[in-house]
Parts: C-alpha cells; sequence; structure tokens
C-alpha cells in the first residue's frame, strides 16, 4: 500500500519531522556521535551525487542513500575489529578496538600480580601506580577537619558505603605517578566503551525491536551515557557529601585553603573523571570516529573541561571541581535517558522525561553554574590572607591575578552551556510549530526512512 511523501519545507526539499520525538533525537550531548556529512570521502560522493542528480533527481537520491548505508555501516564495523594488538598501539586503533584494549588492560593486571607472587613485594612493585592510588599522607600527618553532616541527605551519602578507621582517616595528595593511573584507565575506559556498547546494549537495541541500524547506533551512545553519566553523578554526590561545600554551600571553596589533603573518594574519583575525559578528547582529536556537525564546539568543551580538570586539580581546588562535575553529570545522565527512551518508541515517557531534563539542565547548567561564576568572582577573597601567595610547596597557589584564570574557563564553559541550551529550545519550538530542521545529525531522519523501505 503506497504512503504519501512526508512534507517539506519550501524551496529546500527537506522533510518534516513528523513528531516530537524526533526532535529530542537531535538535541546535543557531550557524547561521541556520527556525522558522514563531516567526512572528505563522502563530501566527494555527495558532489557526485548532485551531478547525477540533476539529470536523474530521484533516481540518484535513493541511489546516493542506499550505497552511503552500505559503506558506512561496513566501516562502522571496521573500526571495532583489530588488525592485531602491535598495529593497533600504533594506530591508535586500539581505542576503539575492545579487543585490544583488553589485551593492554590485561597485560598491566598480569604484569602486577607476577610482580607480587613471583619478583618483589606489594610496597615496591612498580605497576602499582599504573592500578592504584598513589601518594598517600604518612598517618602523622594527616589533617583531619571536615565537619559533621548538614542534613539527613548528607549523612545517609556518608554511610552508603562501610569504610574503617584506616580508610576514614587516609588522606592522598597529587603527585608525578598519578599520569600513570591516567594511562591505564584511559585504555580501561576504552575498553568499557566499545564492549558496552557491541555487546550489551546494541544486543539489546535489537531485542526491543529497534531495526533502523541508524538509530541502534545512537542507542547504544545513549545507553554508555546513560551509564557513566549516571555513575559519576551517584559517585559526585557521595564525595561532595564529605565536603564542606555540600549542596553548593559555595563560601567553602575559599575557607580553609589549601585543600591538598584529598580523600581516596575524591582522589579517585576526579583521576577517573580526568581519565574518561582525556579517552573522550584522544578519539575526537585522532578522528578515530566519523566527527559530527558540532565537531569544533565539541573539541572546545573537551578541551576546557580537561583544562578546569588538570589545573583544579594543581593547584588544590578539588572542592570546586567536585561542585562541576555534579553540575555536568546529572544533567547528561537526564539527556541520555530521555534520548534512549525515544529510540526505543516510548513518546509519551519520552516527552516527560525530556521536559523534566529541561527543568534539571537549567537549574544544574545554567543557575548553578552561573553560582559558580558569581562566588569566584566575589567570594574569592575569603581565601585566608596567609595563603594567597604563589608558593607551591606549601600548597599556595592562588595569588590576586589567578581570580581571572579560574574565571575564565568556568565563563567559557557556561557559554557553551548556553550555546546549547538555546539550541534544545530551538528543537522544541520548530518540533512545536511542526518543522524541526535538523541540527546536528543531518539527513538522520531520511537516511532512516530510506532504511526502513528497504527492509519492508
Amino acid at each position: 500500500m503506497s504512503t504519501a511523501p512526508p512534507p517539506t519545507r519550501p524551496g529546500t526539499g527537506r522533510k518534516r519531522a513528523p513528531s516530537f520525538s524526533e526532535a529530542i533525537a537531535q538535541v546535543p550531548q557531550n557524547a561521541n556521535a556520527q556525522d558522514e556529512t563531516a567526512d572528505p570521502a563522502v563530501a566527494d560522493r555527495i558532489a557526485a551525487a548532485e551531478v547525477a542528480a540533476k539529470k536523474h533527481p530521484v533516481a540518484a537520491s535513493t541511489s546516493a542513500a542506499t550505497k552511503s548505508k552500505g559503506k558506512y555501516q561496513h566501516q562502522d564495523d571496521e573500526i571495532y575489529r583489530s588488525q592485531g594488538l602491535l598495529k593497533d598501539l600504533l594506530t591508535f586503533r586500539w581505542m576503539t578496538a575492545p579487543a585490544s584494549s583488553f589485551q593492554l588492560a590485561a597485560i598491566f593486571v598480569l604484569a602486577y600480580f607476577n610482580w607480587n607472587f613471583f619478583i618483589g613485594t606489594p610496597e615496591n612493585n612498580p605497576i602499582a601506580p599504573f592500578l592504584m592510588l598513589s601518594h598517600r599522607v604518612p598517618q602523622s600527618q594527616v589533617i583531619l577537619d571536615s565537619l559533621p553532616p548538614k542534613d539527613n541527605i548528607q549523612r545517609a551519602l556518608q554511610n552508603l558505603i562501610p569504610r574503617s578507621a584506616e580508610s576514614h582517616e587516609a588522606r592522598y595528595q597529587k603527585g608525578y605517578n598519578d599520569l600513570l593511573f591516567l594511562v591505564f584507565y584511559v585504555i580501561v575506559f576504552s575498553f568499557l566503551r566499545q564492549s558496552t556498547t557491541l555487546y550489551i546494549f546494541k544486543p539489546f537495541a535489537k531485542w526491543w525491536g529497534i531495526k533502523s541500524e541508524s538509530k541502534q547506533a545512537r542507542f547504544t551512545e545513549q545507553g554508555y551515557a546513560v551509564l557513566y553519566w549516571g555513575s559519576a553523578a551517584a559517585l559526585g554526590l557521595y564525595v561532595m557529601s564529605f565536603q564542606d561545600s555540600w549542596w553548593f554551600n559555595l563560601e567553602h571553596l575559599w575557607l580553609n585553603y589549601p585543600h591538598w589533603q584529598m580523600r581516596s573518594e575524591l582522589k579517585l574519583y576526579y583521576l577517573l573523571q580526568f581519565a574518561f575525559w582525556l579517552q573522550q578528547a584522544l578519539v575526537m582529536l585522532l578522528r578515530l570516529e566519523k566527527p559530527r556537525k558540532d565537531y569544533y564546539e565539541l573539541i572546545a568543551h573537551h578541551l576546557v573541561t580537561l583544562w578546569l580538570i588538570g589545573w583544579s586539580y594543581l593547584i588544590n581546588l578539588t572542592m570546586i571541581g567536585t561542585t562541576v562535575f555534579v553540575c555536568m553529570d546529572i544533567p547528561d545522565t537526564w539527556l541520555g535517558f530521555s534520548k534512549a527512551l525515544n529510540y526505543m518508541g516510548l513518546d509519551n515517557v519520552t516527552v516527560v522525561i525530556f521536559a523534566l531534563f529541561m527543568v534539571i539542565w537549567t537549574y544544574f547548567r545554567i543557575y548553578l553554574s552561573a553560582a559558580t561564576l558569581h562566588s569566584v568572582w566575589y567570594q574569592f577573597e575569603l581565601i585566608p590572607r596567609y595563603a594567597r601567595e604563589w608558593e607551591p610547596e606549601k600548597g599556595w597557589w592562588l595569588v590576586s591575578w589567578m581570580k581571572y584564570q579560574i574565571f575564565a574557563p568556568l565563563f567559557l564553559l557556561l557559554l557553551l552551556n548556553l550555546f546549547w541550551y538555546v539550541l534544545m529550545w530551538r528543537i522544541m519550538l520548530r518540533a512545536i510549530r511542526g518543522v524541526v530542521a535538523d541540527e546536528r545529525e543531518d539527513g538522520e531522519y531520511d537516511d532512516e526512512e530510506e532504511e526502513d523501505k528497504k527492509k519492508q
């Protein structure tokens, strides 16, 4: 039975998205995605297709869509296949091939246990800094200055994980071995990202009945996003519950500075976040996957994020770093959840979750991010006067001009959040009016419709 073709916008030949749920799929997120139009080979193919389309417009468009889908599905599958560990190491393919990243991680783990059982002792194991936290403060030098819980939520979070007296008092400082920790966990995140998308979320998408291959790919991205951001948000709240700045009591970001003796939970949380963002940035910068339309905005976001993480860790501002992480991770969890539900076809639930997400994004990424900027600008002087010196050996870094250095990247991050916020509202308003222009993933719905027609 034939159906009428979807309506187009006059003068563009562009399809109109038929539902509110399709608009949600176009909302930006801080996760790697795919955009075929950014690839040079695709650009050449598009140019050739345009010439052919002048002679046979209908046949040319159908043929181009079919060939594009077939070729790029093959390329997408290829990037996940190992070409041998040595070759994958030289080409960085191990970051997208889970077999190679697993082998690399296993080498470190086996070397660690081999040393402990057959060569030396755990105390002098050279592999330990790759796998475990380093630079523990001697017990006699530990400073315990945490305030008691302020409310029941904070108390509940603190009691979530049982701790021994020793772990409660353990404190860590930063050091060069932290770089080794990052190396190993970049490998771990490469394996987790690719293995969960390939062997958990993609099979689930097929089992659920998501037939479009492009929708399956996007569903797997959102599945990993929910898995990581949800875990990071929960861990961030747990870490924050031990800090005097619990629930954005922002004056404590500056009081009692420097905050350079870290609980084990805080140091682990900070370095894992650093490793995650470093892995994401390397995949994008090395172009191991096809970039998408807002590639440069995402590169800017990733570089600013790495700057904030590394610099705040270096100058003992991990407390402000935790507040920024929480502001970012909680909204991302809800965005990934709403987009995953959308690809599953649960339209009514998707609309409710997305409406809730917009409230959460507004509160965390706009309001609380702006409040943090306000604290940097107006509460910086709460830093103890003796600590307003440049004496790194004492942990003092915050001389007067550092106020502007802290403010600048946070302000840039807020601008990026506002850019995405406006883009989200633009997409939603177009959806409400019934005309949705794809801002990020050119041809997503056109290609999916063509793919569905071929399978019928």
